[in-house]
């Protein structure tokens, strides 16, 4: 079980510009604050990424993403309330909020509410939202464990939050809010 006093020194490597590696609801993370130039820099480089991607941002709440949400339609918001907290990450217009490596080459942005404790705990001590991408160097399987983390990412993060994954076998799933169409299932 994961302590107040990990959240707390990963929460302050967060501030501090670091990148962390965290359990998620199916695999490893990769996490680092969305404002932070050099740690969204030093987060590609990690995972040899290309930023034209983007990334997704997860959240402990709905209310965590009112900036991206203040102009969507009212209609559109149903979607988003009914799926989460959940595995179901939504590509929303970017109302010009989002750093460019977040969004990439999008004009929209990806946004989840985590229904993992220990995520919820860590957007919660943070304060918003945070970057939440699978801890692997593009093209390889994502890790599973924290053994698998050290051994691709080792002394490179600012720090390892312990704990348990999820009850998913898969990451979530990626849908465009205004079209419904399915990215990744």
């Amino acid at each position: 079980m994961t302590t107040a006093a990990e959240v707390d020194t990963a929460v302050r490597a967060l501030r501090e510009g670091g990148v962390i590696a965290c359990p998620t609801e199916a695999v490893w993370g990769l996490s680092c604050d969305p404002d932070n130039d050099e740690a969204l820099a030093q987060l590609m480089r990690l995972k040899d990424r290309d930023p034209a991607k983007g990334v997704i941002l997860v959240a402990a709440s709905i209310n965590q993403f009112q900036p991206w949400l203040t102009q969507l339609p009212l209609a559109l918001h149903a979607p988003l309330v009914a799926s989460w907290p959940g595995p179901n990450t939504w590509l929303v217009p970017d109302n010009g909020r989002s750093h460019g490596m977040v969004r990439g080459a999008h004009s929209k942005v990806a946004l989840r509410v985590t229904d993992h404790p220990l995520m919820q705990a860590l957007c919660e001590a943070f304060g918003g939202p945070l970057v939440s991408t699978s801890a692997n160097v593009a093209g390889d399987p994502p890790a599973t464990s924290e053994d698998e983390v050290r051994a691709v990412f080792g002394d490179q993060l600012a720090a390892i939050v312990s704990g348990e994954l999820g009850g998913n076998s898969r990451p979530s799933t990626i849908r465009d809010l205004a079209s419904g169409h399915v990215i990744r299932s």
